[in-house]
């Protein structure tokens, strides 16, 4: 076991106009299981990399560790996968790999295979199994789950727990459960370390987040008591004064009393400065407090009411590429009442999204046999799983797609956007801001039935309490395509499962 050290960090990147870090220390164990928590865009995959080296930056990282990053390169995806692996490792060990395989329940005929051809799933494993083959590495492991479905991420989720000496960023709540024992959090005061997993660190931040709100009450009603003390000690202070310097009876100006009234003012003043001090300290501390609280704004959405009861009839259908006529589900039936929140669950591969697509009525892939039914005038507001599209700025965005710009903007700031990245342009945006857009467009839409297609890859665990406490206020009609277990439990009506 050692440490790596981390002293007085500071970054930013050039050109922006904040740091990223700032004068931040802290230190970690390299036998650690260590889950990376803090919201979009804060500096999770920068941090990582800073550790390999690839930004400039002030202040010092120590260690005796070398590091890896996932996800690896992978430049020629049509080459079988195990050219793939030579190329980014040629020094691998192939019975520690056929191990790593085993490990993760993969058959060893993967090797063979045109790396395009895997799932999601499967080139994940691929890749991990390649990672931890490396021994005496410190791993860094950046959103392994995104795009992997239910089954996939349990599987992972207890390789993982078997393994130590890495940070993994992650916004499964129930995967880092299981596979982490501290966790590396960057909250708006700086970066904490915690011993424990994610549920132990949102209980202790509630409590944290508890006291300090409850020590906020107690030191506004102080400050403002101290306050009014300070008021009336100066008019006091004030009128004692003014009684020493004119006015009053021929006795009063006496030396005697004109002395006595000089040592009563000079106490008065003392108090009155004594009392301000005492309030500027108060308002000092009370500065100090609420640095590290998420406000967790509550989203708006405008779901319409059909004069339909049923908004979607799928019978007997048969979903298959157009072009090829290659099937990928057959005799499929479903419906979608208004009020359900129903989600697609299933392997990657099981025809989740294509059942979507033909909802949609995509041109790619089509139903060849069956019939489906959407009443008339019903509109749909969609959150494609699918950034790539993305271009221009926040405004050209809602240009282009009628949204209005105002509300547009009013969602994104609820959803922890900076207003300086309204200047920015999309494509500089991280993934998860990227997804942000996306759900912000489809919440600004007023809709009888909204369809999401993985809407939380990438997107912080801060941000999915904030859409699910909205979903479960407002109850909009759904179709959902999500794999991650917390959300799902917590937000569906049904569970439909495909293949």
């Amino acid at each position: 076991m050692s440490q790596i050290s981390v002293n007085n960090l500071t970054f930013y990147y050039e050109g922006s106009y904040d740091n990223i870090f700032e004068d931040v220390s802290f230190q970690i164990d390299t036998d650690w299981k260590l889950g990376f928590i803090a919201r979009n865009g804060k500096g999770k995959t920068t941090f990582l990399k800073l550790l390999t080296g690839q930004y400039e930056y002030r202040g010092s990282i120590a260690s005796s560790v070398v590091f890896d990053y996932f996800p690896f390169e992978v430049r020629d995806r049509e080459r079988n996968t195990i050219d793939v692996i030579e190329e980014i490792y040629p020094d691998y060990e192939f019975w520690k790999l056929c191990r790593e395989f085993n490990y993760l329940g993969m058959d060893a005929e993967i090797f063979y295979r045109p790396f395009s051809t895997l799932s999601n799933g499967e080139q994940t494993r691929v890749l991990l199994s390649l990672l931890f083959t490396r021994e005496n590495h410190f791993l860094l492991i950046d959103e392994p789950t995104n795009h992997l479905d239910m089954e996939t991420r349990e599987v992972l989720r207890e390789y993982l727990n078997t393994k130590k000496g890495f940070i993994l960023v992650s916004h499964d709540r129930n995967f880092m459960d299981g596979c982490v024992d501290h966790v590396l959090v960057i909250n708006k005061a700086g970066i904490e370390v915690q011993q424990g997993n994610f549920s132990s660190w949102q209980e202790n931040k509630r409590k944290q987040d508890a006291c300090e709100l409850a020590e906020n009450e107690r030191l506004k009603k102080d400050i403002k008591r101290l306050t009014e003390s300070a008021r009336k000690a100066g008019q006091w202070a004030d009128n004692v004064e003014a009684t020493k310097i004119g006015g009053g009876s021929k006795y009063e100006k006496s030396l005697d009393m004109r002395a006595y009234i000089g040592e009563k003012s000079r106490r008065m003043q003392m108090r009155r400065k004594n009392l301000e001090h005492r309030r500027e300290r108060e308002i000092e501390e009370k500065s100090g407090l609420l640095k590290n609280i998420e406000t967790l704004e509550a989203l708006k959405i405008m779901p319409l009411k059909h004069y339909k009861e049923k908004l979607v009839v799928m019978e007997d259908c048969t979903i298959a590429y157009a072009g090829s006529g290659q099937e990928i589900i057959s005799h499929f039936n479903f419906e979608v009442k208004q009020g359900e929140r129903i989600f697609l669950k299933g392997r990657n591969g099981c025809g989740k999204s294509s059942v979507i697509k033909a909802i949609l009525q995509q041109d790619n892939p089509v139903i060849t046999a069956g019939k489906i039914e959407l009443p008339n005038q019903m509109i749909i507001s969609y959150c494609s799983q699918d950034t790539s599209l993305l271009h221009g700025t926040i405004r050209e965005y809602a240009a282009e797609n009628e949204i209005d710009e105002t509300l547009f903007m009013a969602v994104l700031r609820k959803l922890d956007f900076s207003r300086i990245q309204f200047e920015k342009r999309i494509e500089d945006y991280s993934g998860g801001q990227k997804k942000k857009v996306l759900i912000a467009g489809s919440l600004c839409k007023q809709a009888h039935l909204y369809i999401w297609d993985e809407p939380l890859n990438f997107i912080d665990v801060f941000s999915r309490m904030q859409i699910e406490e909205l979903i479960l206020k407002f109850k909009p009609t759904m179709i959902l395509v999500e794999h991650d277990r917390a959300f799902m439990e917590n937000v569906a009506t049904r569970v439909v499962e495909i293949g």
